[in-house]
């Protein structure tokens, strides 16, 4: 069985309840986090831009738009929806391939559901959480040379395991998933060179709104190669993929190891975050006379920028994002990285001792921080795959959605989520229209 048969299989399972409770649970809080930093993201000046260009070019409006009264097509919706929701970049990362799934996977699934008419909460819950799955799945399976040669996985096998969410959620066929997953594949893409600007949070909108207008394509009898990810000129061999089949044999879920951000900067400086606001109360800030931050080199040629001046650099900053954990400044909304908050003298003082380097050694999530004080070592070490037990996770992603977008509102969120019904997609969208 090919690639692309494996992923037709995994849409078609969407349409069974066979998935553990636990880990839908875990696409319960995704969808949250999703909602919350896309209705965060609403204003960033990537958004409004994607969202005039769309409301310009509106055709048939059946879909949810964040920050529109009005709704547009399904393709429409899912490219504005994906940006906001990276727009911040405090999304959902998935470490197995480095990629924020939700962002693409959501934004996707929930313009199709809503295009279904019959807004079953359920039905868009299993086919969003089987596109996240998908998309590890695909990601695990180009592996690390995919992403190191430059592609942007929440683009690339985002866009991938969108259109497995679509194929779900709009009940294609078998024959038309195939097709669906091909000609979503060849339009994928997204490069890192876009790190630190406006062209990162625009990958996954674009990549949401290509896997819509894959699905809907094929839909309306649109074919293609029928094994577009395998073979010598497939996707995984253009793209450096190492087409690893181990992607599929894992028991069990890949997607439920996902790691919800609680930093409003990229996933690859939390570790390092973590380990600095340990040591913070140890000893006397002022006194610091160097910091020794170790990660897994891939780090080094994206987020490691040593000297930031704009908000989206800092995002992408070790020594930035340490020297805001040392002093204590808030990381939790986007206010945090604004010049006047990194660029502050004492900030600036303290992230220009601060030294990357790279240590083989340690794995992506991992991160190791050496501070010296006043003649004195302290040291602290943090992994992000040491995940927390499920009610932790969930009470620290309500607290995120409530510090967003208030209590009210992410309680409102989380009740449409978990109605004793099933998921109320009705509520849920009503909640999302109004904060427009």
């Amino acid at each position: 069985m090919t690639m692309t048969q494996r992923l037709a299989d995994m849409a078609e399972s969407a349409r069974s309840d066979a998935f553990a409770d636990g880990d839908l649970h875990v696409m319960r809080l995704s969808i949250l986090d999703w909602a919350a930093c896309a209705i965060a993201g609403q204003h960033e000046p990537v958004t409004k831009a994607v969202r005039h260009v769309e409301l310009e070019n509106s055709g048939v409006p059946v879909a949810t738009v964040i920050g529109a009264r009005t709704k547009l097509p399904m393709r429409g919706a899912a490219m504005v929806n994906g940006t906001a929701a990276h727009a911040l970049d405090f999304d959902d990362t998935h470490f197995a391939h480095i990629g924020h799934p939700s962002a693409v996977i959501v934004s996707a699934a929930l313009a199709m559901a809503e295009a279904q008419g019959d807004m079953n909460g359920d039905h868009f819950l299993r086919g969003a959480f089987i596109g996240a799955e998908a998309s590890v799945h695909v990601g695990v399976w180009l592996g690390r040379g995919h992403y190191e040669a430059g592609f942007h996985q929440t683009a690339t096998a985002g866009t991938i395991g969108a259109a497995v969410a679509g194929a779900a959620i709009m009940n294609l066929s078998r024959a038309q998933a195939i097709s669906a997953i091909g000609l979503a594949a060849t339009r994928a893409a997204g490069l890192k060179v876009q790190f630190g600007t406006m062209g990162k949070p625009y990958h996954a909108g674009m990549s949401a709104a290509t896997a819509v207008e894959a699905v809907h394509a094929a839909m309306k009898g649109l074919e293609g190669a029928r094994e577009v990810l395998e073979g010598p000129f497939g996707f995984g061999a253009t793209h450096h993929g190492q087409a690893d089949e181990a992607a599929f044999s894992q028991s069990g879920m890949r997607f439920p190891s996902v790691s919800h951000k609680y930093h409003a900067c990229c996933h690859g400086t939390h570790a390092s975050i973590e380990a600095c606001l340990e040591l913070a109360g140890k000893c006397d800030v002022k006194t610091v006379e160097a910091v020794e931050v170790k990660v897994h080199p891939r780090w080094l040629d994206v987020c490691a920028i040593p000297q930031p001046q704009t908000r989206l650099e800092a995002k992408f900053s070790l020594s930035a994002t340490c020297a805001l954990a040392l002093l204590g400044r808030s990381l939790t909304t986007d206010m945090s990285f604004e010049r006047d908050v990194i660029l502050a003298r004492d900030v600036v003082e303290l992230r220009d001792k601060v030294h990357v380097v790279g240590d083989a050694g340690l794995t992506d999530t991992q991160a190791q921080v050496r501070i010296i004080a006043a003649g004195q070592s302290f040291e602290a070490t943090h992994d992000l795959a040491a995940q927390a037990p499920l009610a932790v996770r969930e009470k620290r992603v309500r607290a995120k959605a409530a510090a967003l977008l208030g209590q009210t509102k992410a309680d409102a969120l989380w009740s449409a989520i978990t109605a004793s019904g099933g998921f109320d997609l009705s509520a849920f969208t009503y909640e999302l229209r109004q904060e427009a």
